[in-house]
C-alpha cells in the first residue's frame, strides 16, 4: 500500500514537471506566432490577426485554464519590448485571450469529452466577441486615445465604410464579428490538436 502511494506520489510529480514544460513550451511558441501578425484589407490597420491564441486554447484544454492564461500572459509580456502601441495592442489582446481561453478550459475540463471541448470553444468564442464591445469601448480606446486621436481612428473605419457612425457603431461593425471570427479559427485549428494529446493529459482530470 505505502509503496502504491509512493510511486502515485512520482508519477504526479512527474506529470506536474512534464506540465510545467509543456506549458512553457507553449508559451514560446504563442510569442513567436504574435509577432507575425498581419492586417486584414477590409479592417483598419491597427486591428490585425495572428495565431498565437492556438497554443493558449490547446494549454486551456489540456491542462486547464490556468495554463492557458499563463501561456497568453507569457506572450504578451515577450512583447512589451516590441510593441507599436504602447501596449495597448498586448493588453487588449491578453483579455480578450482570456474570455476564450477561461470558459474553452472550464467547460472543456468539466465535461472532460472531445465534444465539450467543441462547445467551451465556440461558447468562449462567442463571449469574447461579446465581451469585446464592453472591453474596447471603455477600457482599450479611452487608453489608445492617448497615442492617437480618438477622431483619427474613426476616420480609419469611415475610409472602409462611410456609413459606420460612432465609436461604439464602429466596435460593434468591425471589432467584434473580428473578434468572434479570431477566436473560432483559434477553436478550429487547436481542436485536432487536443484530440491527438488529449488521452496524454487525460489522466491529470481523474486526480
Amino acid at each position: 500500500m505505502q509503496k502504491t502511494q509512493v510511486q502515485s506520489e512520482r508519477t504526479r510529480k512527474l506529470f506536474d514537471t512534464r506540465k510545467l514544460v509543456f506549458t512553457a513550451m507553449l508559451a514560446a511558441i504563442s510569442a513567436v506566432l504574435y509577432m507575425f501578425s498581419f492586417s486584414i484589407p477590409i479592417l483598419p490597420t491597427f486591428l490585425t490577426y495572428d495565431f498565437s491564441d492556438v497554443p493558449a486554447v490547446l494549454a486551456a484544454l489540456t491542462m486547464g485554464p490556468v495554463s492557458g492564461v499563463f501561456v497568453s500572459l507569457i506572450k504578451a509580456l515577450l512583447n512589451l519590448g516590441s510593441s507599436m502601441t504602447g501596449g495597448v495592442g498586448e493588453l487588449a489582446d491578453f483579455a480578450m485571450s482570456c474570455f476564450l481561453i477561461i470558459s474553452a478550459g472550464i467547460i472543456g475540463k468539466k465535461f472532460n469529452t472531445y465534444k465539450g471541448a467543441i462547445i467551451g470553444c465556440i461558447i468562449g468564442s462567442v463571449l469574447m466577441a461579446a465581451l469585446s464591445i464592453v472591453t474596447n469601448y471603455f477600457i482599450v480606446y479611452p487608453i489608445y486615445a492617448n497615442i492617437m486621436p480618438i477622431e483619427a481612428i474613426l476616420q480609419m473605419y469611415k475610409d472602409i465604410n462611410p456609413n459606420v457612425d460612432g465609436l461604439l457603431g464602429c466596435i460593434l461593425m468591425f471589432n467584434t464579428p473580428f473578434t468572434l471570427v479570431k477566436g473560432l479559427i483559434a477553436s478550429a485549428i487547436c481542436l485536432p490538436l487536443y484530440k491527438v494529446l488529449r488521452p496524454v493529459f487525460n489522466s491529470y482530470y481523474r486526480k
